[in-house]
């Protein structure tokens, strides 16, 4: 595959793949069956702040990414935008689509949401342009700690879905079948997109893609 063609290739995947994790975010949402840990905080954030919570999402990415300054962690153009579009989608998807009541419709939106996360996932990790904050963080305090990923990781979710949850946000079924499974959908999809790197690299990827650390569960 020429240079040109596999950047603009990797592009493509890292936008689609930002705007579809929006997406499967707001369908999560939709289906009031639990959200991902992360998302158990915005919606709380959201609901005591009475922000959306695509604006509340923007806003803990980019506070997280200033955290990254003490750990000398280095953004790519994938973590940049994935403070900003993944909200953006997120706002979007849930002003199109209209709340839902019957658990024959909430069910499939929650299955649906995760493996479209799972397909988001795999999208925009394999374009190589840079781990998202939330996922940033967890490795730099690992390099900087030395705690293991497993640990920092299960501190970190455990920390941020008891604050939502304390917030009001949504903890349930979903919260615990997206745990399980977005490990082993992710590394599915990460192979089915997988771009093979440029020889000689690229200037605006940041160094060091933690594939094993964002996937591992």
């Amino acid at each position: 595959m020429a240079t040109r063609d596999r950047f603009g290739r990797r592009l493509i995947q890292l936008y689609v793949g930002l705007t579809l994790y929006g997406t499967s975010s707001a369908l999560l949402v939709r289906s009031g069956l639990g959200l991902e840990p992360w998302g158990v905080l915005h919606q709380g954030l959201a609901r005591l702040t009475g922000l959306t919570i695509g604006v509340v999402s923007i806003i803990v990415g980019a506070a997280v990414l200033l955290l990254w300054i003490p750990l000398r962690q280095r953004p790519g153009l994938g973590t940049v935008s994935n403070v900003f579009l993944v909200g953006i989608a997120m706002d979007g998807t849930l002003a199109l689509s209209p709340d839902v009541r019957s658990l024959a419709v909430r069910l499939p939106l929650l299955l649906a949401g995760i493996v479209l996360n799972g397909v988001a996932t795999g999208l925009y990790i394999s374009a190589r342009f840079g781990p998202g904050p939330r996922d940033g963080l967890m490795t730099g305090l690992h390099r900087r700690t030395g705690r293991s990923i497993r640990s920092m990781r299960t501190a970190i979710e455990v920390a941020v879905v008891a604050t939502g949850f304390v917030l009001g946000g949504t903890v349930g079924i979903g919260t615990l079948l997206y745990a399980l499974s977005i490990g082993p959908l992710a590394q599915l999809f990460l192979r089915v997109f997988d771009v093979p790197p440029a020889s000689g690299g690229s200037t605006v990827v940041a160094g060091g893609q933690p594939r094993r650390a964002i996937l591992r569960r």
